[in-house]
């Protein structure tokens, strides 16, 4: 008995830094990682595109983004939610 056991797909949360080109944005991701030699913790920074199927995302939005089939040569992510807008891109209530 072979059963196939689907892997959960990892997502991720990181800040939209490009949305020029069409379908496609480009997160900034911040983690923490600790050094092996001096073993202090250092913050770094990955950049991963991903495919935004609407076109809604944009830059400095806080968006979620989950791993899929690959839409390109170096697009291996998708858009899942955008958790919260840039902060000049809000309407002024008042």
């Amino acid at each position: 008995m072979s059963e196939t056991v689907k892997k959960a797909k990892k997502s991720v949360q990181g800040v939209v830094v490009s949305a020029k080109t069409p379908k496609t944005i480009v997160v900034s991701i911040a983690f923490r990682k600790q050094d092996s030699r001096f073993k202090k913790t250092i913050r770094q920074t990955k950049k991963i595109m991903a495919h935004d199927e609407k076109t809604e995302a944009k830059e400095g939005d806080t968006v979620i983004i989950e791993e899929s089939r690959p839409h390109s040569k170096r697009k291996r992510f998708a858009l899942q939610k955008i958790v919260s807008r840039k902060a000049e891109d809000l309407p002024v209530v008042g």
